[in-house]
């Protein structure tokens, strides 16, 4: 996986390198390793970014609450 393919399954999926790094439960300076190309991303992990991204590439966020505001229910 390319840093720049790393990149773009991270926009994806709606995810920073912090969150990857706290899912990961792994330090912060390695998922930016792999984000600069520094570390090359280990292929089970990039495996698994795949199929994230692509869930969420065709699965669109719901539209329907832009706008919603919470309401305290009275």
């Amino acid at each position: 996986m390319t840093p720049a393919r790393f990149t773009e399954c991270l926009l994806h999926i709606r995810w920073t390198p912090i969150n990857l790094a706290s899912a990961l439960q792994c330090d912060l300076a390695l998922v930016e390793a792999w984000e600069s190309g520094e570390d090359e991303v280990p292929a089970e992990l990039g495996a698994w970014l795949e199929i994230l991204a692509k869930a969420h590439e065709a699965v669109e966020v719901p539209s329907t609450y832009r706008g919603w505001q919470h309401r305290p229910k009275l």
